[in-house]
């Protein structure tokens, strides 16, 4: 089968190679009939541009970064098939580049990485975002950027989040409205500062049902399984246990509820478990997990929508995304014993 050119493609669809370069490049200004006809020619033709080309022609590389710092596995999952799928509909491509948040040559390895691929722009995932050094790394090296969930006090705009704040109050109030009055919440990990905003929702939560925080019913987690069932443990301990725990992530959810179960403890019936993101395993476990939907995948496509917006200056020198998060009532949560 004869592989075509880009030559090929603008002779059918009748303009310059330059056009065509320019919609394969989703360019502006290009006339909506002739990105049609261009659109069609490439569709018939089954074309498909070099990338190496492209590279040669122009002065980018036509790929971006998305950095990430071991969190679950499907997080990461996520966040990259949205990525994948706004950069393949504008002809980019995608390298997944793994980091340790707390290497001391995290500079270093991001430098060479930027200077050795090319890239044209990074995306970056928690709690990356909220490392202030590589931040200003990256304003040093001239490279454009998206954040993925940067905490609330950063300054570093060009970002997409989410409602988590809001929402964690909402969830808090859903189980106040189950009858639940010692509701229990298990802290995210201290290095992940976006996450802060949730706690901040519990107390907003609350407040709003009349209730006052304890500080003996807030335990620090650390995102895992592991530290959700220390977690729980100590909880379940108290003289007068929780009724109910909201746990930052659904893995230390999980680990709340394996904790309930040695315990011989009912869930919902004597102990409702909530979490947060909706991932796999929520819908997986028995009971089933009530959690917070959060929009990963959505998340994903947008960072990379306005990543592109960035190269191509359609948007103001800061932006900020928000995508909204849903609660998703399942099994682990009932009336109040």
């Amino acid at each position: 089968m004869k592989k075509h050119t880009i030559t090929d493609v603008a002779e059918l669809a009748g303009v310059s190679i330059k056009t065509v370069s320019r919609v394969i490049n989703q360019e502006p200004n290009v006339r909506p009939s002739t990105h049609s006809k261009v659109s069609q020619a490439i569709a018939e033709l089954n074309y498909r541009p070099s990338i190496s080309a492209r590279s040669l022609a122009g002065n980018r590389s036509y790929l971006l970064a998305l950095l990430y710092d071991n969190p679950s596995a499907s997080y990461v999952t996520d966040i990259q098939s949205g990525v994948l799928q706004t950069c393949r509909a504008q002809n980019y491509e995608v390298l997944i580049h793994p980091c340790e948040y707390q290497d001391p040559a995290l500079e270093k390895n991001i430098t060479d990485l930027v200077h050795n691929s090319r890239v044209d722009g990074l995306i970056l995932t928690p709690p990356l975002t909220d490392s202030r050094p590589l931040l200003e790394l990256m304003k040093r090296l001239d490279i454009p950027y998206v954040l993925i969930s940067p905490s609330s006090n950063s300054v570093f705009e060009w970002a997409v989040g989410t409602n988590d704040q809001a929402i964690c109050s909402e969830m808090v109030q859903h189980l106040c409205g189950l009858g639940h009055r010692r509701i229990a919440f298990i802290l995210g990990h201290p290095d992940h500062s976006a996450l802060a905003n949730r706690y901040a929702g519990y107390q907003e939560g609350l407040k709003a049902c009349g209730l006052k925080v304890s500080k003996q019913l807030c335990v620090q987690g650390f995102n895992s399984f592991e530290s959700g069932e220390q977690c729980a443990r100590k909880l379940l301990k108290l003289k007068q246990p929780p009724t109910a725990i909201f746990a930052c992530n659904d893995d230390m959810a999980a680990g709340a509820m394996k904790v309930a179960h040695e315990l011989g403890l009912d869930v919902p019936g004597q102990l409702s478990v909530a979490g947060f993101d909706d991932i796999p395993l929520a819908s997986q476990i028995w009971p089933s997990l009530t959690t917070v939907k959060q929009p990963i995948q959505k998340m994903g496509e947008v960072a990379a929508e306005l990543l592109l917006r960035r190269f191509r200056q359609q948007s103001a020198e800061k932006f900020e995304r928000i995508t909204k998060s849903q609660i998703v009532v399942r099994d682990s949560t009932g009336p109040a014993p």
